[in-house]
């Protein structure tokens, strides 16, 4: 019987572990001031009739720490880039030099810094709740099981630990992302 406890808190845990690799995926697309290739991650480009990512058709640098530049694999592909880059509302404007598209990451003002810690605190949120639905699911399983009304609570306590301690990851996590933001 407590094996089957035993994997509904490992799956539990699988669950709210990916919950936290997805945030942090998420906040690395959100720019705290340095550029960084990551940015562009999102963005799609229009290559021989689809949509591929940017990075498989282009070398994506970071020159210095102001300076994104995308090196495309066939120089026909710049306009595509650029055309990519501008529709990805990421408030970039990239320049084209004939080899390569030039990006400079403007420096964050306040307000922008502001909206950027409320998107990643809204990602937070998402991933908290991704967490508490796996807690939900982990109990709805506990219930299912013909096990005692004992066995059954200890598990539910258990299960509750496993989302608290994620949850605290999750705002250490949120709390690290708004100090790199709001770091001028």
């Amino acid at each position: 019987m407590n094996e089957e406890v035993q994997f509904i808190l490992d799956s539990a845990k699988e669950s709210m572990e990916a919950a936290l690799k997805h945030l942090e995926k998420e906040f690395v697309k959100i720019r705290a001031g340095k550029a960084s290739p990551a940015m562009l991650s999102s963005v799609m480009v229009e290559y021989y009739g689809s949509q591929t990512p940017l990075s498989q058709v282009a070398n994506i640098n970071t020159p210095d720490g102001r300076t994104i530049s995308v090196q495309p694999w066939e120089k026909s592909m710049l306009p595509e880039i650029e055309k990519a880059i501008i529709n990805s509302n990421l408030g970039f404007n990239p320049m084209n030099n004939g080899e390569l598209v030039i990006i400079n990451v403007p420096p964050l003002t306040e307000e922008r810094r502001i909206q950027l810690t409320k998107q990643a605190k809204a990602e937070a949120e998402d991933c908290k709740v991704s967490i508490r639905s796996a807690r939900q699911e982990a109990n709805k399983e506990i219930k299912e099981l013909d096990a005692s009304e004992d066995l059954q609570k200890n598990a539910t306590v258990d299960v509750q630990e496993l989302t608290n301690e994620y949850i605290k990851k999750t705002d250490d996590f949120l709390a690290l992302k708004e100090k790199e933001i709001m770091t001028v």
